[in-house]
């Protein structure tokens, strides 16, 4: 069968490694890229660094507000579906990609599936959230990275479409976490030994583009007991230099990191301390604490497993945690062993029919 996989930005490309091997074995997949992250180190590092194949399509969209990288990856992605005539189109998570090709498959009437289904932080306020809830009410086939997001879904009466599959960026994390250890080089360039720092990333428009919630963020970090090595998206570095943030000797700010050089910061740090989803799920799958800078989070199974705090953006709940804080000694495999892309394969394969090799239709 033939599959039209969409990715735009940086979990995406990650997310798409072992499941596009996976496809490749059996099935042809057509990857697009919509050009949502479209700088060296936000995109062409990872396709690089990371075994994933070539593109077929870059759709180019390039910079914008959401609404109207949204409008063209629409206008773009419906003659590039139409010329490929898919069996399915493939999204990953919950970006404007996510949602371009959700709203575009289901006006075609093209089958649409949808890996990291479930996942909610109830804040309505959030364009992630948004591209989850839209994403999940339109998809034909849901892959789930934990069994909440199964109970998610049953409780928004989704229940026949939906499979715990366990998390695609567990299978690659045990697949390049021993490489990116011995080839680390940032932590030795900064002069930096294991478990002596913290790692920080600051991207999400509820903390950059607030300035009371970044100065104080920023607040917290100056005073922030150990080293810190934060890489800087592209929207923070302009938001912190338009207030004009100036920050102390042992905040280690660097340019934005590939996928194997950021898996090995992270599985080096003391403590992580982020705003993004997907950093909450590496630490946690490596055993780091991890401090989140919001209210909220999609992955609750963190926090209720001990390993992840909830901070929002107040410097003194913020350093409280990072002085006294303790995760417990336990820690649950709740995204699954490692083998999620396989299983997506088989379950796809289930679902449509398709025969491989062994098999003979009744």
């Amino acid at each position: 069968m033939k599959l039209f996989s969409i990715v735009g930005a940086r979990p995406e490309f990650v997310q798409a490694v072992s499941l596009s091997a996976a496809l490749a074995d059996r099935h042809e997949d057509v990857l697009v890229h919509t050009g949502q992250h479209y700088d060296y180190l936000m995109s062409q590092q990872f396709f690089d660094e990371l075994p994933l194949p070539k593109p077929s399509l870059n759709l180019e969209v390039g910079p914008g507000s959401r609404a109207a990288q949204l409008a063209m990856m629409i206008e773009r992605l419906e003659p590039a579906i139409e010329a490929t005539r898919p069996d399915a189109v493939l999204v990953r998570g919950d970006t404007t990609s996510t949602l371009a090709g959700a709203l575009t498959a289901r006006q075609m009437g093209v089958p649409l599936i949808h890996v990291e289904a479930g996942e909610r932080s109830y804040d309505r306020s959030m364009p992630e959230e948004m591209s989850r809830v839209v994403t999940d009410h339109l998809a034909d086939l849901h892959f789930c990275a934990s069994r909440t997001a199964v109970r998610r879904l049953e409780a928004e009466g989704i229940s026949r479409s939906v499979h715990f599959v366990g998390d695609v960026m567990l299978d690659v994390l045990l697949d390049f976490r021993e490489r990116a250890v011995a080839r680390a080089r940032v932590p030795a360039q900064l002069g930096l030994a294991a478990k002596s720092y913290a790692l920080v990333t600051v991207h999400r428009a509820a903390n950059t583009d607030v300035p009371e919630r970044l100065e104080s963020i920023a607040a917290a970090l100056n005073a922030a007991p150990e080293p810190i090595v934060f890489p800087v998206h592209p929207r923070t570095r302009a938001a912190m230099k338009a207030l004009g943030i100036e920050w102390r000797p042992h905040v280690k700010l660097i340019d934005p990191v590939g996928y194997v050089d950021m898996l090995a910061l992270t599985s080096q740090a003391r403590l992580v301390a982020t705003d993004s989803g997907g950093l909450q799920r590496e630490a946690y799958n490596l055993g780091v604490p991890c401090l989140t800078l919001r209210e909220e989070t999609e992955w609750v199974e963190t926090v209720e497993a001990g390993w992840n705090r909830l901070v929002g953006a107040d410097a003194g709940r913020i350093l409280a945690a990072w002085r006294d804080w303790v995760p417990p000694t336990d820690h649950p495999p709740i995204f699954g062993d490692g083998r999620a892309a396989h299983r997506i394969v088989e379950l796809i394969e289930a679902r449509f029919g398709v025969l491989t090799a062994g098999q003979v239709s009744a």
